[in-house]
């Protein structure tokens, strides 16, 4: 690895790392907040998963996380997206390709190389951040739009790994929308059963159960509420399953960072709270 930047923010130290990742067949960018804490006592790590044409510097520059991750004593992982370069390929859509990774592992050409994502997070990240970082072995995630799809997805398959996750205005019933339907043909293929796997409604109705609740925050002025963005089909989901989820909407917001940064601080705590427990 190789630290390409590093700066001090409310005592503790936003870094960005790249390196060559084994499992994308490339060089990715993963930023990472330690909080002060960290000099002296090993920490819990919280991952944060970006949506769509976002990169590791959104969260670490728009969402004031840091405040409270400093406050909470909690390491925060923000990777990039998606694999990138010249030799991955991409897509003049911004919903597909590089930028749009959907936290899931392709199985169709020419994505299946490269676009293995879920693996990174789960495995390859996860290691290089244990390798080198004060963690004391406690994980939680969230993300935003298809990233909090991504932190259901993860945490639902993966409720070992994750003790605790979130999400912001997440695409919860990607096989049911325009944008997980574009993203799932073109990476899993027509067959509709591996779509599943990755659609976190139907993880639910499949059985799985996250480590502990599902805290979402959903603005009501998003431009993507309801058309691909339907929570209300999740929270009916959680219900008959007996899920414990959390869902609230909130007037006004709309689906930028103005919105995450007004609830951030909600979301810190609620992971703290879970990770410290």
């Amino acid at each position: 690895m190789q630290q390409t930047e590093k700066h001090m923010i409310f005592g503790g130290e936003q870094q960005v790392w790249t390196h060559y990742s084994k499992v994308l067949h490339c060089d990715m960018n993963f930023a990472v907040f330690v909080p002060s804490k960290a000099k002296n006592e090993a920490c819990p790590v919280l991952y944060f998963l970006s949506g769509l044409t976002c990169t590791e510097q959104n969260v670490i520059t728009k969402s004031g996380f840091q405040r409270y991750a400093e406050e909470e004593g909690i390491i925060v992982i923000a990777p990039d997206t998606s694999p990138r370069g010249e030799q991955v390929p991409n897509s003049p859509d911004y919903d597909l390709g590089q930028g749009a990774g959907f936290y899931l592992k392709a199985t169709q050409s020419p994505w299946n190389e490269h676009f293995h994502m879920y693996d990174y997070v789960t495995q390859e990240l996860a290691q290089l951040v244990k390798e080198n970082f004060n963690t004391n072995g406690k994980q939680g995630i969230f993300g935003h739009s298809m990233g909090g799809l991504g932190a259901l997805v993860l945490a639902l398959r993966n409720p070992d790994l994750y003790q605790s996750v979130s999400a912001f205005s997440p695409i919860v019933t990607p096989s049911d929308v325009p944008w997980g339907q574009k993203a799932f043909k073109a990476y899993l293929g027509e067959d509709e059963a591996s779509w599943a796997e990755y659609d976190p409604t139907a993880l639910i109705l499949a059985g799985k159960k996250p480590a502990s609740a599902i805290l979402i925050d959903q603005g009501l002025a998003d431009p993507f509420y309801p058309r691909e963005l339907k929570p209300e089909v999740f929270a009916k989901a959680c219900e008959e399953m007996d899920v414990r989820a959390e869902i609230r909407y909130h007037e006004g917001y709309d689906h930028s960072y103005y919105f995450i940064a007004t609830f951030m601080q909600a979301h810190l705590r609620f992971h703290a709270e879970n990770l410290k427990g």
